[in-house]
């Protein structure tokens, strides 16, 4: 970490966030003390001359982040993912942050194909096209395999972008490093820990081979998944700089005349599209966490087509079937089933009262019930959750927050197609199902099931691991505790795997 290169990128970042008058909309989103607000304008006055002008027709902290390049660009697009970070209101806000930018020439991508590629373009390729598209990490170009005639999507990442993103991260981290030593309020928001997660994300953008992964798993998990489509994935040719997938036709989602006009059914596609992806976080918990218009295309032949796989996010089972409860009580408007659940799976604190927090709950759910999507602010009712999240001492849990927000965002796309679209009653039927599916007593003997697998891998050890347990209890200087509880737990895996067995007979 170079010192004064960084303070250099920190001076110009705050020069530029005051001139464009982004400084006071930050400080006020993290709810800083006064002090603070009149210290940064006192210190930021002088050096505002230092700062870069971006476009006047943006938004401040738009323009201020945009004018900084890329990292910074993707930075307040990971802070759009975070709500409970920077308030409802900016996340939505950084959530319309476009990172297009100017694509560098034709000649230096043909160059790092070949490099990366190990080929000839002129070889490979019967035709490979100027930029299509071009972002703050990667372009792309349009080709056709000489070999099969394929039409296919070739993303480059941009020269020298990992070096880039990497010295911007450095001055993020000073940044809050400092933030945390001078801005006590700072600490609650963990800055270092969010900046390890935004490092993290970046690092997997920047290796294709990753999106690459992604993009296959995903259609692997959907390929089944009637009127949704993934491009299928070049593997021969990709590697760390470079994704190939097939071309795919259709009118981006964010033309909205161009779609209306192909007059479908609408409320049909609004449903689709929100229960397409709620079913891929339920059922595979694996999901597409950027369903923004810009990643989204409506096929020649209705499909729902998904672009670009960099932000997935990921659910284990355990939080699926909790989350699956959760929205179910909220369906049937069953708050204290909600707040058990929320208890059971240790995301509120123990000593939390159930009623209270079941009452919360209700002030919640209840204003969202027997509305049209068009009378219900999204914005208002996350925001409301949040503040119960830190009423109720509630841990922040990344994949969740991921979720929400992109339930968030998936709302709002559906919104375009059909604004009377009701997200409770549109999701009722695919949490429904998964209930039944992953809930009900199939379920449990496929558990028990799993369970009886475990244990047959581990039984040759066990009786060596309860003898290690019973001498360091016996070991221990405080009494013995008593042994009924642990002898009811055995008995009950006992019958458990016994039931198991008579079920797979």
């Amino acid at each position: 970490m170079r010192g004064p290169h960084n303070i250099w990128r920190l001076i110009r970042t705050g020069a530029t966030f005051e001139r464009s008058g982004a400084m006071r909309v930050v400080l006020e989103a993290v709810d800083a003390p006064r002090p603070v607000r009149i210290a940064a304008r006192v210190i930021g006055w002088p050096v505002q001359w230092l700062g870069l002008k971006g476009d006047p027709s943006q938004p401040p902290i738009l323009r201020a982040l945009t004018a900084l390049g890329p990292a910074y660009i993707k930075f307040g697009q990971l802070l759009s993912t975070r709500p409970d970070i920077v308030g409802v209101e900016l996340a939505t806000d950084l959530r319309i942050l476009q990172d297009a930018l100017p694509a560098f020439d034709l000649d230096i991508a043909k160059a790092e194909v070949e490099a990366e590629l190990g080929i000839k373009i002129d070889e490979v390729f019967e035709s490979f096209s100027e930029p299509v598209a071009a972002a703050s990490l990667a372009q792309v170009h349009k080709a056709v395999v000489r070999e099969t005639g394929q039409v296919v999507a070739v993303k480059v990442l941009r020269p020298g972008i990992e070096r880039a993103f990497r010295k911007d991260v450095d001055a993020f981290f000073l940044a809050a490093t400092i933030m945390e030593i001078i801005a006590p309020f700072s600490r609650r928001l963990r800055p270092r820990a969010v900046i390890e997660h935004f490092a993290g994300v970046v690092d997997g953008e920047l290796d294709l081979r990753m999106e690459a992964s992604a993009a296959d798993e995903f259609a692997a998990n959907t390929k089944d998944d009637e009127g949704f489509r993934v491009p299928a994935l070049m593997w021969d040719l990709s590697s760390r700089r470079v994704l190939t997938t097939e071309w795919v036709e259709g009118v981006p989602l964010g033309d909205v005349e161009a779609v209306l006009a192909i007059g479908s059914d609408h409320t049909e596609f609004a449903t689709r599209i929100l229960q397409t992806f709620l079913r891929h976080a339920l059922r595979d918990g694996y999901f597409h966490a950027d369903m923004h218009q810009g990643n989204l295309m409506r096929g020649p032949n209705g499909d729902l087509i998904a672009l670009d796989f960099g932000i997935m996010g990921r659910i284990d089972t355990y939080t699926r079937k909790v989350y699956a409860e959760i929205l179910m009580g909220f369906l049937k408007r069953d708050y204290t089933r909600v707040a058990e659940a929320h208890f059971e799976a240790g995301y509120v604190p123990a000593d939390q009262d159930v009623a209270s927090f079941a009452q919360a709950l209700r002030a919640v759910g209840e204003p969202i019930f027997d509305h049209d999507a068009s009378q219900v602010s999204m914005a208002r009712l996350f925001g409301h959750l949040f503040d119960v999240t830190d009423r109720f001492g509630m841990e922040t849990r990344t994949e969740l927050i991921l979720l929400q927000r992109t339930m968030f965002v998936v709302e709002g796309v559906t919104r375009t197609f059909d604004p009377n679209l009701n997200m409770w009653d549109t999701s009722g039927p695919v949490i429904e199902k998964y209930i039944i599916d992953n809930l009900g007593p199939k379920a449990i003997a496929r558990d028990l099931a799993a369970t009886a697998k475990v244990l047959a891998r581990f039984g040759p050890r066990l009786p060596a691991l309860a003898e290690a347990a019973l001498i360091n209890l016996n070991k221990t200087p405080e009494p013995a505790p008593k042994f009924g509880p642990m002898i009811w737990a055995l008995c009950g895996v006992a019958v458990g795997v016994a039931g198991t067995l008579l079920l797979i007979d």
